[in-house]
């Protein structure tokens, strides 16, 4: 995190001075020094650098250039959308990619399994506005079932915004979720698939076997509980990059998240709000991962048993 705010940091000293962001071309040389004093922009580099950093621990940002608001507040404001989609997606995906990856593992040479893989490659290979633009065309154009465009009706519980509780809500997630979770899905389900024939394989799915325990246990009870560990850290890092790089779906769609801010972010310069982005889809990478490393535990019982006899040695 601290690297990553050096480099956001940077982007405030190398994108061009910022007072020209916020003022109009007639403004006054003595105007632009009060409004360059009064950001502190004045001051040492080491200066800025710690107020910067001490601010963005405490989730302040500064004022975005082209709203003329609190960064924190915009962000804050689009964060529900951008979760909400990205939950969904990740749902899906783990559900679908999972069901589908182990059904392929056990029934390989069905017509179903030969089907599952041909949609894997089709997930893998096209790109995400192209799918987007597809399902607009197919759902919205052609059929007229589900919305081109928006968020719905939403409602407010708090701070907090959300379209689960509607129907127009629901009906404009379907899509989006879609297009964002089905190259997670493809992925995960081909991995799934991978690591569940390799553990099929294995000596201790042999020996259950030969043991006599019924094939429900054997699939699910052993195979699919060792598969899932590599699972595990796909899916921790699928999360992060579905938050993060949700830009484009939000974009395709029109979602009022926090991808299509920082599309305008970009488009008009506005450096803290891109340098925001930046913090908080590292910080959002940091907690998954450290949440997927805690949960090793949970799920890979060799991992305790290792840290007790580490434990017990020293």
């Amino acid at each position: 995190m601290i690297v990553v705010g050096v480099i956001a940091f940077s982007m405030f000293r190398f994108a061009g001075d910022p007072v020209n962001q916020m003022v109009s071309i007639d403004t006054s040389a003595a105007e632009r020094a009060a409004i360059r004093h009064s950001l502190g922009l004045d001051d040492s580099v080491l200066v800025q650098f710690a107020r910067y950093f001490g601010n963005a621990v405490h989730f302040q940002f500064g004022l975005s250039y082209q709203f003329r608001q609190p960064v924190a507040e915009l962000l804050k404001e689009r964060m529900p959308a951008t979760l909400e989609l990205a939950t969904c997606a990740t749902i899906l995906a783990m559900v679908g990619g999972i069901l589908m990856g182990v059904y392929s593992a056990l029934r390989r040479d069905t017509l179903l399994a030969k089907l599952f893989q041909a949609i894997s490659l089709i997930g893998i290979s096209l790109p995400t506005f192209l799918i987007g633009i597809l399902l607009i065309y197919l759902f919205s154009v052609v059929l007229g079932w589900l919305p081109s465009f928006g968020r719905g009706e939403v409602v407010r519980i708090g701070w907090w915004t959300t379209g689960l509780l509607t129907v127009s809500g629901l009906k404009a997630l379907i899509m989006p979720s879609i297009t964002l979770g089905l190259f997670q899905m493809t992925l995960i389900m081909r991995l799934v698939r991978a690591e569940m024939l390799e553990a099929l394989r294995s000596d201790y799915v042999k020996f259950a076997r030969a043991r006599g325990l019924p094939d429900r246990v054997v699939n699910f009870g052993h195979a699919l509980r060792n598969t899932l560990i590599p699972v595990l850290t796909i899916s921790g890092l699928q999360l992060g990059e579905l938050i993060a790089f949700s830009i484009i779906t939000e974009t395709v769609f029109s979602w009022p998240g926090m991808g299509s801010l920082f599309i305008q972010a970009v488009q008009f310069a506005d450096v803290p709000v891109m340098a925001a982005y930046l913090c908080l889809t590292a910080l959002v990478f940091v907690v998954i991962n450290l949440v997927v490393d805690l949960l090793y535990f949970a799920v890979d019982p060799r991992l305790r048993v290792h840290a007790v006899r580490s434990g017990a040695a020293r």
